[in-house]
């Protein structure tokens, strides 16, 4: 992990008479039993907030001059300190800054107020650590170097460079003060941490949504401008647009913000250019009314609706949320059709949030859904894990590509998981196309992106061909790296009624995938998978159907510290869980019931730093 860079700043800063100014150039005013003054004597970058989690929100006004210039809400550390987070002083320097702090918990006294563990450990300092901490971040997904994340929004590549922001809290580790957090990579690989891109405004905090180039300068912002639209989330939720010149480090925001607004909940405005009709597209969640509504705008800033798709259709168990449209060809024909993704929290097949999508025709107003052979609008899912939500694709992909990331969390226990620097991680990205399955149905397929080859370590399992029995066949993972790894073989079940497919350690966690023959399905169980106590629901199986008619199917298993991600046939079926075990899993055991199976092409990569 990357530290952040060194600065130091002079503050001119006096502290009132009354107020003791501690060694570290800190003075604390108590004015109550809920009311503390902070006041920064000292000098340095930034000021380090402790945090405790079990702790409630306080509301910390930062006042520059006198004035209000923001509040953020921080879990200041009451009896101990989990962990801290940085607040960048760079932008005030030689002003007066004092943080006026309400908290909420009850106290018997000023005095009792006084013993509070944050007003001891406030400090100012130059640099702030980010070297990881945590057994459980993953290796070769992406995570935030600290706090909370959430929604992968805004995703855009240029130039060579895939552009990742996502919803952050840069001051702990749960859901609060939602930002657009920023990280870049030149290979959908390694990731680069970058500054935060947008941060609460007047109107809200910034809420989900997505970018494009403008490259014909519709907008008025210049031919290399950089445009995203986000919901802007106060009292209201509303659309703001946002511009940027400088490749998307940073954004000016647009003075005649909000530029749409409804009378009722909608939010993650998801646009792109529609270049045969000569204008942009917009889809908005209708989230309540679980429905997407569709706009068109020649310039970015004003909107008409054209229609809206939904009432009645699909997974309606849940608010409907981060949308995404877009065409893509149809496996092995000339055919062109239009996928609807719609993300749905709760509503999953096995609880909580996922991603859901409609196969369709669009015309430049009317998303128009597929229906099966009863006439209806099946519903459909990208993932049948319980860890895949949010997901969008990235504009402006080169060689037409269509590239999806998702979350890798859900909302039933995202802020219970057993980490505490950081909260959540990225999917590996994926490649998306359709394919028509045996019932006639178009599906969505998502393939690992080619670049995941570059992972690849040394082989350290390798199987031309074996047969497997009731009696298990063993191969050991990797040692390195806490066992990351990537498995891929392929099955032929021939006899066999099942094939049972384990990843375990010595400790008796397991992970234990079944292949099921005559229902042609692959089941995920993690019940016993390590800690899984943290949330009751937590502890699942997953199944997901595998498209084929043969009793042959390939897999692709990628294994990381902290999840599991299956792609079932380049993707034509895929499943993504995290697990928690307490010790890295060490082996991986192939077996067969009710006769002989053969498994071939076996191989076992470790991971590559």
């Amino acid at each position: 992990m990357k530290r952040i860079q060194a600065g130091i700043i002079a503050l001119t800063i006096s502290a009132a008479a009354s107020a003791a100014t501690t060694p570290g150039g800190i003075a604390v005013e108590h004015l109550g039993v809920n009311n503390t003054l902070v006041r920064v004597d000292g000098e340095g970058r930034y000021l380090i907030l402790p945090v405790q989690e079990s702790n409630d929100d306080a509301n910390v006004n930062i006042l520059v001059d006198g004035q209000l210039d923001r509040t953020l809400r921080v879990r200041l550390a009451k009896s101990k300190v989990d962990y801290t987070v940085p607040f960048d002083l760079t932008p005030y320097a030689g002003h007066e800054v004092v943080l006026n702090i309400v908290t909420t918990q009850g106290r018997s006294s000023v005095r009792e107020a006084k013993d509070d563990v944050c007003w001891r450990n406030i400090a100012l300092a130059d640099t702030f650590d980010t070297s990881n901490r945590e057994r459980y971040r993953p290796l070769y997904h992406h995570t935030p170097q600290y706090g909370w994340m959430n929604d992968p929004n805004g995703m855009f590549y240029r130039d060579g460079v895939w552009h990742l922001y996502y919803q952050y809290n840069p001051y702990g580790s749960k859901w609060e003060n939602l930002s657009w957090g920023h990280s870049s990579s030149t290979d959908l690989v390694h990731w680069t941490p970058q500054p935060v891109a947008l941060e609460p405004t007047g109107l809200g905090l910034v809420f989900s949504g997505s970018c494009a180039l403008d490259t014909a300068n519709t907008a008025g912002f210049g031919p290399e401008a950089v445009l995203g639209m986000y919901t802007s989330a106060g009292v209201s939720q509303v659309q703001s647009l946002v511009w940027s010149t400088d490749g998307g480090t940073t954004f000016n925001f647009f003075p005649g913000n909000p530029v749409l607004t409804l009378e009722s909940e909608a939010r993650d405005p998801n646009m792109f250019w529609d270049e045969a009709n000569g204008r942009w597209v917009m889809l908005l969640a209708h989230a309540l009314d679980r429905e997407m509504l569709v706009f068109t705008s020649p310039d970015m800033k004003t909107w008409e609706l054209q229609s809206s798709f939904g009432k009645g259709v699909g997974c309606q168990d849940g608010v409907w949320e981060c949308p995404d449209l877009f065409p893509l060809s149809v496996e092995g024909t000339d055919e062109q059709k239009w996928v609807l993704v719609c993300n749905i929290n709760p509503g999953g097949p096995f609880g909580g949030s996922a991603t859901q999508y409609f196969v369709g025709d669009f015309d430049g107003r009317i998303f128009t859904a597929d229906t099966d052979s009863t006439g209806a609008v099946p519903t459909k899912w990208m993932d049948y894990g319980k860890d895949h939500y949010a997901t969008v694709s990235w504009s402006d992909a080169p060689s037409g590509r269509r590239t999806l990331i998702g979350w890798m969390s859900n909302w039933q226990y995202a802020a219970e998981v057993p980490t505490m620097q950081y909260r959540s991680a990225n999917t590996l990205p994926r490649e998306a196309a359709l394919f028509r399955g045996p019932d006639g149905q178009l599906y969505l397929q998502s393939a690992p992106s080619p670049e995941l080859t570059a992972l690849r370590g040394d082989v350290v399992a390798s199987v031309r061909g074996t047969g497997i029995g009731s009696r298990a066949k063993t191969y050991s993972l990797p040692r390195t790296n806490d066992g990351a790894c990537e498995i891929v073989f392929d099955i032929d079940s021939r006899s066999a009624r099942v094939v049972d497919i384990l990843l375990s350690n010595a400790a008796g966690e397991k992970v234990a995938m079944t292949y099921d023959v005559s229902s042609h399905t692959l089941s995920f169980d993690r019940r016993e998978s390590g800690n899984v106590t943290f949330s009751e629901e937590f502890p699942a199986v997953t199944v997901a159907p595998t498209f084929e008619t043969d009793g042959r199917i390939s897999l692709r298993i990628f294994v990381d510290r902290s999840s599991i991600e299956v792609f079932g046939d380049d993707g034509r079926f895929v499943m993504t869980n995290i697990v928690f075990p307490e010790n890295p899993y060490t082996t991986l055991s192939l077996s067969a019931d009710g006769g002989r199976a053969r498994v071939e092409n076996l191989k076992i990569y470790s991971i590559r730093q």
